[in-house]
């Protein structure tokens, strides 16, 4: 069931502390398993855009994806954790699941009512661009924040010909511009290039499922 984004209950939602004027990367997904190539996406978004933190929020559950065999959420939350270890600018949290939404458009304007001051960034990879006009009220996302794409092995074009990047092609900031893109009056959106990592979690469950561990 999902919540209304304007439900009593949301005010008992625990979330990250964020102080009024940072700069906040918002980085969504399942997590299942999180790689390196979140790693890379993370520390280029950080760097690139001037961020003075990148909550991963871990979804418990993608909606345009079947959840058969999808690992508890703390068990991938702890996996999070344990990826990034002391990186005190990488911030792991579920707080989706007391939110009662895995949307990110009931995301967006959750933490923008909790913290109106604070400048937040939705990061995605080209994969995701690829696919965000399926997205639920995408148009809705792209005008609350701006959005910054970080490009992935084999999805550059793919991506930057998708319907949403299309659409939103007058709106797009130069790669060489987006030091502020936390800021920018919306829709507002970059596409970066950055050091490819070939991982991804579906090669890697794959993988797992080719190359079970031994059990005693």
């Amino acid at each position: 069931m999902h919540l209304s984004p304007r439900s009593n209950s949301m005010l008992l939602v625990k979330t990250p502390p964020a102080m009024p004027g940072q700069r906040i990367g918002l980085m969504g997904g399942s997590f299942n398993p999180p790689h390196e190539g979140h790693v890379a996406i993370s520390q280029t978004a950080l760097k690139r855009l001037n961020l003075d933190r990148l909550w991963w929020i871990v979804s418990p559950g993608n909606p345009l994806k079947d959840h058969a065999g999808l690992p508890p959420l703390k068990a991938r939350i702890a996996t999070s954790k344990a990826l990034i270890g002391q990186n005190p600018r990488i911030v792991v949290t579920g707080f989706e699941a007391d939110l009662g939404t895995s949307y990110t458009w009931a995301t967006i304007e959750f933490l923008k009512r909790r913290y109106p001051l604070v400048h937040f960034v939705w990061i995605m990879g080209a994969d995701n661009l690829a696919q965000f006009h399926q997205w639920r009220n995408w148009r809705r996302v792209a005008q609350s924040l701006p959005i910054a794409v970080i490009d992935r092995p084999g999805w550059h074009l793919g991506a930057l010909a998708s319907p949403s990047a299309v659409s939103l092609a007058r709106w797009r900031v130069p790669a060489s511009l987006t030091a502020n893109l936390a800021i920018r009056k919306t829709p507002a959106w970059t596409f970066l290039p950055t050091r490819l990592s070939a991982a991804s979690s579906t090669q890697i469950r794959r993988s797992a499922d080719k190359h079970p561990m031994p059990t005693r």
